[in-house]
């Protein structure tokens, strides 16, 4: 008994397991109170209005291993869970439970410390259940059948503090209370949400506070960019179906509002496939080891849902909270269905990344187009005369001669931006191209290219390091024209081509940079 405390439960999913329970029990309310007294002892208490049980009925339910569940369908599917999940947190487990309005209570109750001292499984049982429980019980389920499940002598939920009922223990309980709520929001959103057809309603509260429903996938909201409803057969024959459905979130400043965006809880973190078992969330924003988490799939969330025809065939583990897909299957996702929707998911979050690059890289060359400005005359170099700014010809004079050209023709986008000047419309993706700008020889660097992202972007608010780098590739402009003729114009035009490339490459394991909107979800 001991041992199995040690599963490996998370609080939350403990308290889901129960919940299960509840709902198997077809229950349609589930109230969970979590209490501290002034000494720090934190009770525990869920009571349901469903299906109760009786004498003989309770004991099955309290056995660790009891018997099948006559409907395959439930979410409860062990028989452990109950046990299993509340010793995993307190040493005194007690259910007590009716089978209808005008029958007896019952209370049994799994002590582990006199477990302990007598040596045997002593399964305590009561007539007279503890008062304060059968108060909950009649408040949820007033003369009708159920069950409340109450935790006591609590030791695992939160940390040793020097004052157990003290301020600090508290917020700790206040914060476990915080999660929980979230937690079960999105574990039951399809029993919650009222508007939801798939599931059954329930109505869960917690402290006295009803648990809404959160929605991953944002209806409305999102679009739907793939689905697939996949027949197959199981080991013993019997036909079942999955569904697998690709949704891409909106950008945070594409929602209709700032709450809304919040509510989305836009982050790496919440990417991933979402898979349901019988209309219930069992495990979330995961890749199942097919892709590592990374910005460009943000806005990318996958809906898999099955039902308990499955279960052998996903292995779906004690806890409910996780599976293992067969290889066939798992290939299946990785190279067949997730492809189409990541490459749209990557192009919708580099259209936004790309907007929110522009707006930052404005105002960040400032200060390098007045430090060039400052040593223009110095540096000299070749002498450029445009001949016709339609077409980009112009006339270089410099020590081998006089050349014609093209270059980019432009005018400053803002006062003084005649030297550097950011785009994103630079020619076959270079990463900088010499230009004229208002008669004075420029560089224009690519705000697309990848060098630009991750290594401009992480320091636009360094200025001397941004000084460095826009000096060097202003260098770079003003000596090709100083050393270019007819004969090596396209040498140098393929070297600021390979330049490029090879920068491309070597900044692919650099980490994107995290944009404003970017931070603002994070």
């Amino acid at each position: 008994m001991e041992g199995l405390r040690d599963t490996g439960y998370e609080f939350e999913t403990a308290i889901a397991d129960l919940v299960d329970n509840s709902i198997a029990a077809n229950a349609d309310v589930v109230d969970i109170r979590i209490n501290q007294d002034f000494r720090g002892n934190v009770r525990v208490s869920i009571a349901d209005n469903g299906e109760g049980m009786d004498r003989d009925g309770l004991v099955d339910a309290m056995r660790y291993g009891s018997p099948k569940r006559s409907d395959p369908a439930s979410l409860g599917k062990y028989g452990l869970g109950l046990k299993t999940a509340s010793t995993a947190y307190c040493r005194r487990l007690s259910v007590i439970s009716r089978k209808d309005g005008s029958a007896a209570l019952h209370m049994a109750t799994w002590d582990l410390d006199h477990v302990m001292q007598s040596q045997k499984w002593l399964l305590l049982m009561s007539d007279e259940p503890d008062e304060e429980a059968v108060e909950h019980l009649n408040e949820v389920a007033p003369e009708r059948s159920g069950t409340v499940v109450v935790w006591t002598k609590v030791d695992r939920l939160l940390g040793n503090y020097q004052d157990p009922g003290g301020k600090p223990a508290q917020k700790a309980l206040a914060k476990k209370v915080g999660e929980l709520n979230e937690h079960l929001a999105e574990i039951y959103q399809r029993f919650l949400d009222t508007k939801d057809k798939r599931a059954r309603n329930v109505k869960i509260t917690l402290n006295g506070e009803d648990v809404k429903a959160w929605d991953p996938f944002q209806a409305g909201l999102s679009e739907l960019v793939a689905a697939e409803s996949i027949p197959t057969e199981t080991e013993s024959g019997a036909e079942a179906e999955f569904t697998v459905k690709a949704y891409i979130l909106p950008r945070r400043e594409e929602f209709p509002s700032d709450e809304q965006a919040k509510a989305a809880k836009l982050s790496s973190d919440r990417q991933g496939i979402y898979i349901y078992r019988q209309d219930r969330l069992i495990h979330d924003a995961d890749w199942l080891g097919m892709f590592q988490k990374e910005p460009h799939s943000t806005l990318l969330r996958i809906e898999f849902s099955f039902d308990h025809r499955l279960d052998e065939a996903f292995h779906l583990d004690i806890k409910k909270s996780q599976i293992i897909l067969n290889d066939d299957l798992w290939t299946w996702l990785k190279d067949q269905f997730l492809p189409a929707p990541r490459r749209e998911a990557n192009r919708r979050y580099r259209e936004g990344q790309k907007k929110d690059i522009n707006k930052k890289s404005k105002g960040a060359h400032d200060a390098s187009n007045r430090n060039i400005g400052n040593k223009e005359a110095e540096v000299g170099g070749a002498e450029v005369n445009v001949t016709d700014p339609n077409t980009g010809d112009v006339t270089v004079v410099n020590s081998r001669g006089k050349f014609k050209l093209k270059l980019p023709i432009g005018a400053a986008a803002k006062p003084g931006e005649v030297f550097i000047q950011p785009a994103d419309d630079v020619s076959d993706g270079l990463l900088f191209e010499p230009a004229i700008i208002e008669q004075h020889k420029a560089v224009r660097i690519n705000t697309d290219h990848p060098y630009y992202r991750k290594v401009y972007v992480p320091n636009l608010n360094t200025s001397v390091t941004i000084q460095g780098m826009d000096s060097l590739f202003w260098a770079l402009c003003v000596a090709e024209l100083s050393a270019t003729t007819d004969k090596t114009a396209e040498n140098f035009s393929d070297m600021r081509f390979e330049v490029s490339r090879i920068l491309r490459k070597l900044v692919e394991s650099l980490p994107e940079p995290v944009t404003d909107s970017d931070a603002d979800v994070a």
